[in-house]
């Protein structure tokens, strides 16, 4: 599987890291994916080049078919910030993968923009990284200013 053309953005997202100042949802997909953790601080000391390619990777939820995207951030973190990522180990069964259940975050971020509470045949047809999108976006018990927008993004919400 091959990289994309151009850094993958959600339009919620465009204002926030269209210059890549903060890590896009792709971004964050593939360190969750990898169990890898950066800072914000580390991330802005990458060049903008490398955190575009970084953005180009795949945001698949099989890191067998990707093997790359760890490498070249140990190679850039290394060239450009002296650091290493961090390493943790990922959960082997996060709740974004779960189709029979939508994570209590998701109907909590729900309540709190007093939408109606997504529903599981809604939540089952969604593709994989865009449950987990819903579900990074809902980690906090306040609201999220992405998670509207996302949730309209992907027609879950008029």
């Amino acid at each position: 599987m091959g990289l994309h053309e151009l850094p993958k953005l959600f339009d919620f997202e465009v204002v926030s890291s269209e210059d890549l100042k903060f890590m896009p949802m792709s971004v964050r997909f593939n360190l969750d994916r990898f169990g890898l953790r950066i800072s914000l601080a580390q991330w802005q000391m990458l060049p903008h080049a490398d955190r575009v390619l970084l953005a180009r990777f795949p945001v698949d939820d099989d890191a067998a078919l990707e093997p790359n995207f760890d490498h070249a951030l140990f190679e850039m973190m290394r060239t450009h910030a002296n650091l290493e990522p961090e390493w943790f180990t990922p959960d082997p069964q996060p709740a974004w993968r779960d189709t029979a259940a939508v994570p209590d975050g998701v109907l909590n971020q729900c309540r709190v923009a007093k939408l109606p509470a997504l529903d599981i045949a809604h939540w089952a047809q969604l593709e994989p990284f865009k449950r987990y999108v819903l579900t990074k976006l809902a980690r906090k018990p306040e609201g999220n200013h992405d998670f509207v927008p996302a949730m309209r993004e992907f027609g879950l919400t008029g």
